[in-house]
């Protein structure tokens, strides 16, 4: 079990690191005055799809325990 702990905190980070590459590729996107809109689409869903993985992956490691 407690190898599977490690395994999932490693994969949260995996996923955060890659949350905050694409945070970091879309800021630069839309800095340009003209920047394509589908591909800033595509990172904002990417992000929104990685947030989510992290958002169940910590849900699934950490439940609430009422006491």
């Amino acid at each position: 079990m407690m190898g599977d702990d490690k395994l999932t905190r490693e994969r949260i980070e995996e996923l955060r690191d890659r949350h905050r590459e694409l945070d970091e590729e879309l800021t630069c996107l839309t800095e340009t005055p003209v920047h394509d809109q589908l591909k800033a689409q595509r990172l904002k869903k990417q992000k929104l799809a990685l947030k989510d993985q992290i958002s169940y992956l910590e849900d699934a490691s950490f439940p609430d325990i009422i006491a």
